[in-house]
């Protein structure tokens, strides 16, 4: 049962990682793009968006060029920490990141673009800075929005093969998640495996995609 469990733990603790990471990034990069405008604004929401129509191999590729053991970022984390960001559970959470980053920027930005601006008017008038009208108005009056944005992360995280396997690797109680675990039960013929690892990520994912059904439900 351990050699079961393995994986489906490790994704878990990937994915709740990532999304954390994530909503912190994409609420982050939302609060600067939402309702503004500047030159090369297309060009910088392009990039954000780029890794949710790419293959997952070519970010499992451009990882594996940017953090591997020659490349100078690479370099300095090994020179800096004396281990390497390749094969490792911290691969994994990187890969997760970069896939599920689109999803919460997305429902970030929508929702902060939905705030009524009037309100965030209010609250400047009452004498509130800038930090203060976003963390006392617009976060809460977008929270369903930014909630269904880190469901919906996880819900990807839980899901990202290629970009792992590239870049995290396939090691047993270390990397391997359920999506590279179901690849592996197939390519052994472990079919009992398989089916099993597919139905704990069918129930997970079709849980996670009700809750964010109703919290966009909540947002109408």
């Amino acid at each position: 049962m351990t050699t079961f469990w393995s994986p489906v733990w490790l994704s878990i603790k990937v994915s709740l990682l990532a999304s954390l990471i994530v909503a912190v990034l994409g609420t982050a990069a939302a609060r600067r793009m939402a309702r503004r405008w500047f030159r090369g604004k297309t060009v910088v929401e392009t990039v954000f968006m780029l890794p949710l129509v790419l293959p997952p191999s070519v970010v499992g590729f451009l990882l594996v060029v940017l953090f591997g053991r020659h490349s100078p970022i690479g370099r300095w984390i090994e020179a800096s920490f004396h281990t390497t960001v390749l094969f490792t559970p911290g691969a994994a959470v990187m890969a997760a990141v970069v896939v599920s980053f689109p999803l919460m920027y997305q429902a970030a930005k929508a929702g902060l673009e939905a705030v009524d601006p009037t309100i965030e008017g209010a609250a400047r008038i009452d004498g509130a800075n800038e930090r203060q009208v976003f963390w006392h108005i617009s976060l809460p009056l977008a929270r369903h929005a930014l909630l269904s944005g880190a469901v919906l992360s996880f819900a990807r995280s839980l899901g990202e093969f290629g970009a792992t396997l590239m870049f995290a690797g396939n090691i047993p109680g270390k990397t391997q998640t359920i999506p590279t675990a179901v690849y592996m039960a197939m390519e052994s013929g472990r079919m009992e495996f398989a089916w099993a690892w597919v139905a704990v990520t069918i129930g997970l994912s079709f849980s996670l995609l009700v809750f964010a059904t109703k919290l966009g439900r909540l947002r109408e």
